[in-house]
């Protein structure tokens, strides 16, 4: 058996500037991107939101993680989580958690602990929880 979470991410409008942050800090790849005026539910887009994005895929290594602008009525900021990052690389780990923390809340500063050489904490300026752990 192989667990494989899915991550999926909700956002309110900002999912494309958020999936090209990402794509650029962590290096990885947009394998899918449509907008909601040219997706099969475009019938149903909210009144402007027709360039926002129906739903992306974002592909980092053998990991993907989804994401899409959701009509207002259904946004609720996300709650409940963190994207936890494991890197061994600790100029990598602070170039990465100052891309994510940029524009965002720092919960606990990239610093050494007892289990890490590197560990923070922060929420990116899209609202998305995340950890950095480099050993």
């Amino acid at each position: 058996m192989k667990l494989d979470p899915h991550i999926s991410l909700g956002f309110n409008g900002q999912c494309e500037a958020a999936f090209r942050l990402y794509e650029r800090c962590l290096d990885g790849t947009i394998a899918f991107m449509v907008k909601w005026g040219n997706s099969p539910a475009a019938a149903e887009a909210p009144p402007g939101w027709e360039a926002k994005i129906y739903h992306a895929t974002l592909r980092v290594g053998d990991i993907a993680l989804a994401g899409g602008d959701l009509p207002p009525d259904r946004y609720e900021p996300p709650k409940g989580f963190q994207i936890l990052l494991n890197m061994d690389d600790p100029i990598a780990a602070e170039r990465i958690f100052q891309a994510l923390a940029e524009n965002g809340r720092i919960a606990m500063p990239l610093q050494k602990t007892f289990w890490a050489s590197r560990f923070g904490a922060l929420i990116d300026q899209f609202g998305i929880p995340w950890s950095i752990n480099c050993q």
